[in-house]
């Protein structure tokens, strides 16, 4: 599989679910170098759901973690996806602003 980012998005994580428990799963796929669970583990909103972006070292890393898709974690079944923009991720950029929850476009 030929990726071009190094980002993905995951859906549909349960609201119990913390940044340290993605970690963990996702670090047995690769290196991870940063990881961003919305709303964050110490956000006082009431959730129904949550979402992950996971930046990888190796872009080899995306097309393995979703063989993760429909994989039940805590209580979901998880939906793994390849994020970018035009060609380029923009999870970084993303993960440093405390705007909204960026569209994910032509996925």
């Amino acid at each position: 599989m030929n990726c071009t980012t190094n980002v993905v998005q995951v859906t549909n994580v349960s609201p119990s679910t913390t940044s340290e428990q993605m970690r963990m799963l996702f670090g047995f796929l690769g290196t991870i170098e940063e990881l961003k669970l919305f709303p964050p583990d110490e956000s006082p909103l009431p959730v129904t759901s949550r979402v992950c972006f996971v930046k990888f070292k190796e872009s080899e890393s995306v097309g393995v973690s979703q063989h993760l898709t429909n994989t039940v974690f805590v209580d979901r079944a998880l939906i793994v996806v390849p994020f970018a923009e035009e060609g380029k991720s923009r999870a970084p950029s993303l993960m440093a602003e405390s705007g909204p929850l960026p569209a994910n476009r032509g996925l």
